[in-house]
């Protein structure tokens, strides 16, 4: 993996990659590279051995800037699409993972001639009535200070699996991963610190203009969005392979689940045009 800062209209944006081919952009969440971790995971790896892996920082993270002015869902894909005119990059495969889902879902409804296939994993930016995204600002304050077993149980598949344990331990863990998640905390309190957290509820009705090849994959025990929004993505896109669980995993299967992920979701590139 290499890393480098892209200067976009005057604002720094750290883009990690690795791998040549087809281009294949992969947008961030909460538990993964950018946002805890500094190098690409064995998710990442498998998927550059195959495409030109393309990751960037979302603003605020890992070398980034933060925007300036704006931090609603429509300057972040703005930002975004202004990114991607920097990388030279006219059509590509996309793939979301949380927040990045989201963020890759409005690039899709907006701008469906510039992406090749959409790929969505655990996917924040529905409304569904009844079934809310977890309140992650609250599960990111550690009981008696120290423990994060909440927030573990949150983004994993539970709070003493091992992915969870190496990436939020109790008590105070490395300084670069502790000062990653808290930049990350922050870029999500400004575009979605609002009960019920992290959607868009005019975005359900315009999934109809996403209409290049999906893919929605899901952890089977899900803590932070329910399964229910998996499956309104996968019934509003429409050209969807549908919405395939993964075993036993939970929010942040890339980290977690990385081999039956990246298998998803290589197979899913792979398919013939």
């Amino acid at each position: 993996m290499t890393l480098r800062v892209l200067d976009v209209r005057g604002r720094k944006v750290a883009i990690a990659e690795a791998g040549q081919g087809r281009p294949v952009v992969y947008l961030h969440g909460f538990a993964d590279v950018h946002a805890v971790a500094a190098d690409f995971q064995p998710f990442h790896q498998a998927l550059a051995e195959k495409f030109h892996l393309i990751a960037p920082a979302h603003p605020g993270l890992n070398g980034s800037d933060e925007l300036s002015d704006g931090w609603s869902i429509n300057d972040i894909a703005f930002h975004y699409l202004e990114v991607f005119d920097a990388l030279g990059l006219e059509q590509f495969d996309l793939i979301g993972h949380c927040v990045g889902g989201w963020i890759a879902a409005e690039l899709a409804v907006r701008h469906p001639e510039r992406i090749r296939s959409l790929t969505l994993i655990g996917a924040c930016g529905l409304f569904v009535a009844g079934q809310p995204t977890a309140d992650i600002f609250m599960h990111a304050q550690p009981e008696r200070g120290v423990d994060y077993a909440t927030l573990r149980n949150l983004l994993f598949s539970g709070s003493n699996s091992a992915a969870a344990l190496r990436w939020y331990p109790n008590g105070r863990g490395d300084l670069d991963e502790e000062t990653r998640r808290y930049q990350m905390l922050r870029f999500g309190s400004f575009m979605g610190f609002r009960p019920p957290y992290f959607y868009d509820r005019a975005l359900v009705d315009r999934l109809h203009r996403a209409r290049m090849p999906s893919l929605v994959l899901w952890g089977e025990s899900d803590h932070m969005v329910p399964s229910t929004h998996g499956a309104a993505y996968a019934n509003g896109l429409p050209v969807c392979s549908g919405l395939k669980i993964i075993p036993g995993a939970g929010h942040a299967i890339p980290l977690e689940f990385p081999a039956p992920t990246a298998n998803e979701c290589i197979s899913f590139l792979a398919r013939p045009s």
